[in-house]
C-alpha cells in the first residue's frame, strides 16, 4: 500500500509527503518555546492536527484508504507492543508509590549516597543498566520513578533528573551487544559486533565521560537531605527485582510483571487490602491512556509519510549529493537522523537506510564498522531528542512532566553529536574506494 523503497520521488511530492513532521514540530516546538509553557500545546492536540494535515495530503488514494494506511500503521506489532509495556509500567509505578516501595528506596539512597554523587549516580547507574540490557526502554522504566522521587527529595529539578536518565539510557542502547541497533546496523552492513563496538565506543565514552564531569559540577547543588525516618528494607524488593531481572537480560514486559506481583505480595504481608492494591494499579494504567493515544497517533502519522514517500524522498535528495569520505560519512548520519525522525524508532530507521548507508560506504571507502557506528549512533542520538520517541513519552509520562521539558538538560546526547562531528571530520579511510 505504500511507497516502494527508492521509488523515484519529485520534489514537491516530497515535500508535501514529510510536511506533517513540519507542522507537527510548528505546533509543539515553535508555539511551546514562543510561548515559554509546554503546557499551553498539548502533544496530543499537536498530534491530532498533524495526522489530520497527513490524511488530507496524502495523494491518490481514496480516503478511506488513507484512514486504513494511518490505521494500519498506528495498531502494528511494534506499537502495540510499546502499549503493553506502557500498560505494566503504569500499573507498576503507581502500586509502587503508593505502597511506599519508591520512597524506600529513596530514602536509603540518600542514607548512603554523598548528595554531591545523586546526579552523576543515576547516570552512571543508568549506562550501566542499559548496557547490560540493551534497552533504553528497559532502563527508564526502571530508574525514571526513582531519579523522580530523588529530585523531589532533594530539591532537584524534575526534567533534569529525567534527562540524565534518558541520556545514561541512550548510552547502553548505543553500545549494548544484546540492543536492536547493534544487531540492525551490524547486520545491514555486514560486519562484526566486537568490531562495531570499538569503534562505537572511541565516540560514547569521550561523551559519556564529558557528560559525567558536568553532572559532577551540578551535582553538587544538590541539596544534602537528612534522613530521619526508618527505612523498610522489605519494600526496596520490587525495585530490586525489577533491576537485577532486566541486567540479567529478561524481557522488560516479564520483568514488569514480576515487579507488580513482588510488590503486591509485599503489600498484602503489610496489611493492604487486595482490591486497594487493584485500584492503585488501575490508577496507574488509567494514567497512562494520554501517552498510548500520542504513540498510536504518531505511528499512523509516521506511516502515513512513508506511505506517502516522505522517507524515499530523504534519501534520494541525501544521497545524491554526496563528496567524498567526510561527505559520505556525513550522509549517512544525517539520513538516518531524519528517517529516524519520521519514523520514531531508531532499529527501523537503522534497516530502513541500512542498504544505502551500505552503497554509500562501498563507494567511498568507509569501513563496515563506522558506517555501522554512525547507524546506531546518530539514530541514538535522534531518538533521545525528538519529544515524540517512545522513551521520552514514558519517562516524562512517568515523572508526569511535558515531553519536551527534558530538552534542554539532555547533555549526553549533544556531548555525542559533537564526538561524532569531530570523528567525521578527522576520519582516516579504512578500505579502498570503489569505482563508480
Amino acid at each position: 500500500m505504500g511507497s516502494p523503497l527508492h521509488e523515484r520521488v519529485s520534489h514537491g511530492r516530497g515535500l508535501l509527503a514529510i510536511s506533517p513532521i513540519i507542522v507537527f514540530l510548528a505546533l509543539y516546538l515553535v508555539v511551546s518555546i514562543v510561548m515559554g509553557d509546554f503546557y499551553k500545546m498539548p502533544i496530543a492536540v499537536a498530534l491530532v492536527i498533524a495526522s489530520m494535515w497527513a490524511v488530507a495530503m496524502f495523494r491518490g488514494k481514496s480516503l478511506a484508504q488513507r484512514i486504513e494506511i494511518f490505521s494500519k500503521e498506528a495498531g502494528g506489532t511494534n506499537v502495540l507492543y510499546m502499549v503493553w509495556i506502557f500498560v505494566l509500567a503504569g500499573a507498576f509505578a503507581m502500586l509502587a508509590e503508593k505502597i511506599g516501595a519508591v520512597e524506600a528506596t529513596v530514602n536509603l539512597a540518600l542514607k548512603y549516597l554523598p548528595p554531591e554523587f545523586v546526579v552523576p549516580g543515576i547516570f552512571l547507574a543508568a549506562c550501566f543498566i542499559s548496557v547490560s540490557i540493551g534497552t533504553s526502554v528497559g532502563t527508564v522504566v526502571a530508574l525514571t520513578p526513582l531519579a523522580v522521587e530523588l529530585a523531589q527529595t532533594s530539591g532537584g529539578d524534575v526534567p533534569f533528573f529525567v534527562a540524565v536518565v534518558l541520556g545514561g539510557a541512550f548510552f547502553g542502547d548505543n553500545l549494548s551487544f544484546i540492543s536492536d541497533t547493534t544487531i540492525a546496523a551490524t547486520r545491514t552492513q555486514g560486519c562484526q559486533m566486537n568490531e562495531k563496538f570499538k569503534a562505537n565506543l572511541w565516540i560514547a565514552l569521550p561523551a559519556a565521560i564529558a557528560t559525567l564531569i558536568v553532572y559532577v559540577v551540578i551535582g553538587t547543588r544538590v541539596e544534602n537531605v537528612a534522613v530521619t525516618q526508618d527505612i523498610n528494607p522489605v519494600l526496596i524488593l520490587p525495585y530490586l527485582i525489577i533491576i537485577i531481572t532486566a541486567v540479567i537480560g529478561i524481557n522488560v514486559t516479564v520483568v514488569l510483571a514480576l515487579g507488580i506481583v513482588s510488590a503486591l505480595l509485599i503489600a498484602l504481608i503489610n496489611g493492604y487490602a487486595l482490591f486497594d492494591l487493584f485500584g492503585f494499579m488501575g490508577q496507574g494504567i488509567d494514567s497512562m491512556g494520554n501517552l498510548i493515544i500520542i504513540t498510536l497517533l504518531a505511528a499512523g502519522m509516521l506511516g502515513l509519510i512513508k506511505a506517502a514517500g516522505g522517507i524515499n524522498y530523504l534519501l534520494q535528495l541525501l544521497s545524491s549529493r554526496i563528496s567524498g569520505s567526510r561527505g559520505g560519512q556525513a550522509c549517512i548520519a544525517i539520513i538516518v537522523s531524519l528517517v529516524n525522525m519520521c519514523t520514531a524508532n531508531n532499529t527501523v530507521a537503522i534497516i530502513t537506510v541500512g542498504s544505502l548507508s551500505k552503497q554509500i560506504a562501498s563507494r567511498f571507502g568507509i569501513s563496515p564498522r563506522k558506517t555501522a557506528s554512525l547507524l546506531d549512533t546518530c539514530s541514538c542520538i535522534t531518538q533521545c531528542l525528538i519529544p515524540y520517541g517512545a522513551q521520552t513519552l514514558l519517562a516524562c509520562q512517568l515523572a508526569k512532566i511535558a515531553p519536551a521539558e527534558p530538552f534542554q538538560y539532555l547533555y549526553y546526547p549533544w556531548a555525542l553529536g559533537v564526538v561524532v562531528a569531530i570523528s567525521i571530520i578527522f576520519t582516516r579511510k579504512s578500505v579502498k574506494k570503489v569505482e563508480k
